[in-house]
């Protein structure tokens, strides 16, 4: 079968790739390629290919690096053991291109049915959120950002099953960066706003790409989404979306997940407790403590709609161990991403934005071309005569912060009192029987705190009367390897009863310093407490 690479044109259809896979109909399209359902004739089985189409179109160095990026989305998927993620079966090169053997999937993208179906409900949006925030965790525990997460990109098969694929962009630990200096890819109304200012992405990068997605499913349009590139990354870094109306319980939620500062969303452990409240119809109580609340004086917003170039607002919250220096929107930094985007080269990220363009939900999602919704609220703002007074540290009410001679900041609630036990630091109110206890190591025994968990941590303290392990699995704690770790067991001398704790232990530097942030209190009042170890995470600060 002919293919013409100068005219673009491919009749694939029929074509039997590797003497086995025979493409049959067309069933998607993209910026980057097509992909057709296809018959394995060996094990008899459907499967999806995908076709590499963008490289027929540009220069042999950028065909070079797409072919790349699709070499590298296969290897990227094959890392990652999880039922949420497509499987890759094979790379076949035909025509002087990689072609992507998958796992078929029956059933419509989140984009395609919400177009067809409208906007999802809640619970059911919840529901997906939760598949596709596992299927991340197990992504980002093999080292792999997808850093594409979109309706387009999140599979709803007919059985049930919620599937994230399209790892092209993924960007894999350890591996070589194939992605151009100074180039910006993916779809740029998920992208966060990190992402478009240059910098690294991390774990929460997905994480914020995956509250648009979930924003977008609800309310059947793109929170960021504007009617121009430049006004969409504006979008993304200074303004804040108007506020959830369709959301019920998963407003919170979605908000948390779009915090402009990374060190100020949910980590994927808080948001999955976030969103199984939400699945379950209850309103997530843990997400009030990401949601802004101040007030904004209506004075503050006169005039400033005629303002094209905003300030990045400044969150309430204080600076955390790793956050990076907070600036002003800089115009040599959109300068560069749109020269990334829209000049020269490949152009992936203006494709995308052209290509996405009616997929869930598009226009300028109610807001007036360069008026900037209320800057750190994520709320309906009502001028009120007298503001309420906020804690002086942002922390939440009932809280303050405190600075340990350990080496590190941490909040703790008003009144309770530090005090050693032994070598031990510990935060208690009433003795012991609730305590936050935390360590810093500047020498570890173990290359990595799972290691350090599973080997010596848990055999010694797994000989309390009826212990019990919860979970005990590895995670990534402000982009850094940790382990997180939650048992029951029954006291039965200082404070009798049935206890539960949960430890969050991570390494920095290479594994050359760990830290350590435990807390226990009884079981009858346990979801109190564990509302309390998220603050705790949240405002935690190595000095």
């Amino acid at each position: 079968m002919e293919h013409t690479r100068n005219t673009g044109h491919t009749e694939s259809a029929d074509l039997l790739l590797a003497g086995r896979y025979r493409l049959g109909e067309l069933i998607g399209r993209g910026g980057m390629g097509k992909v057709w359902r296809a018959h394995d004739e060996v094990l008899h089985r459907t499967v999806a290919v995908k076709e590499l189409t963008a490289g027929l179109f540009v220069s042999e160095a950028d065909r070079t690096v797409l072919h790349a990026r699709t070499q590298k989305e296969a290897r990227a998927a094959a890392r990652i053991n999880h039922p949420g993620v497509v499987t890759v079966h094979d790379v076949i090169p035909y025509d002087d291109r990689p072609w992507i053997v998958m796992e078929y999937v029956d059933g419509p993208s989140l984009a395609d049915a919400a177009k067809e179906s409208g906007a999802l409900a809640p619970r059911e949006a919840a529901r997906i959120g939760l598949h596709v925030l596992g299927a991340l965790r197990a992504a980002h525990a093999a080292g792999v950002l997808h850093r594409d997460v979109k309706p387009g990109n999140i599979l709803l098969a007919r059985d049930g099953r919620v599937l994230i694929t399209d790892f092209g962009i993924a960007a894999i630990e350890g591996d070589s960066e194939i992605t151009r200096t100074g180039e910006i890819v993916g779809s740029i109304d998920y992208l966060a706003p990190e992402r478009v200012q240059g910098e690294a992405p991390g774990p929460a990068s997905d994480l914020f790409s995956l509250g648009a997605t979930l924003y977008t499913a609800v309310e059947e349009r793109s929170p960021f989404r504007r009617t121009s590139p430049i006004s969409t990354l504006q979008a993304v870094v200074n303004e804040e979306p108007p506020p959830p109306q369709q959301a019920g319980p998963l407003a919170p939620v979605i908000t948390a997940l779009l915090r402009k500062d990374p060190a100020e969303r949910p980590s994927a452990a808080e948001a999955e407790r976030m969103l199984l409240d939400a699945m379950e119809g209850r309103t997530p109580k843990q997400a009030q403590a990401f949601v802004p609340t101040q007030n904004v004086p209506r004075e503050m917003l006169e005039g400033a709609t005629s303002q094209l170039v905003q300030t990045v607002p400044e969150s309430a919250a204080p600076a955390r161990a790793g956050d990076r220096k907070r600036h002003p929107w800089r115009t040599a930094v959109i300068g560069a991403v749109l020269a990334a985007v829209i000049g020269g080269g490949v152009g992936l990220g203006i494709m995308k934005y052209q290509n996405d363009k009616g997929s869930g939900g598009g226009g300028t999602g109610g807001v007036t071309q360069g008026a900037p919704s209320a800057p750190g609220t994520g709320t309906e703002t009502t001028p009120k005569k007298d503001p309420p007074k906020k804690n002086p540290d942002g922390l939440p009410a009932g809280w303050v912060k405190v600075k340990d001679p350990a080496g590190v900041s941490l909040a703790v609630p008003k009144g309770w009192i530090r005090q050693m036990d032994g070598q031990q630091i510990d935060y208690t109110p009433d003795g012991g029987d609730h305590r936050i206890r935390i360590s810093v190591d500047n020498a570890p025994d173990f290359p990595n705190s799972y290691m350090h968990a599973v080997n010596s941590i848990e055999p010694q303290l797994g000989r309390l009367p009826k212990y019990h392990r919860v979970t005990l699995h590895e995670n990534t704690f402000r982009d850094n390897p940790g382990v997180l770790w939650e048992f029951t067991w029954t006291e039965t001398k200082d404070h009798p009863g049935k206890r539960r704790a949960i430890d969050q232990l991570y390494t920095v530097n290479g594994g050359s310093v760990e830290y350590a942030i435990y807390m226990s209190g009884p079981v009858r009042d346990w979801q109190k407490t564990r509302a309390q170890f998220d603050i705790v995470l949240r405002y935690w600060q190595p000095n």
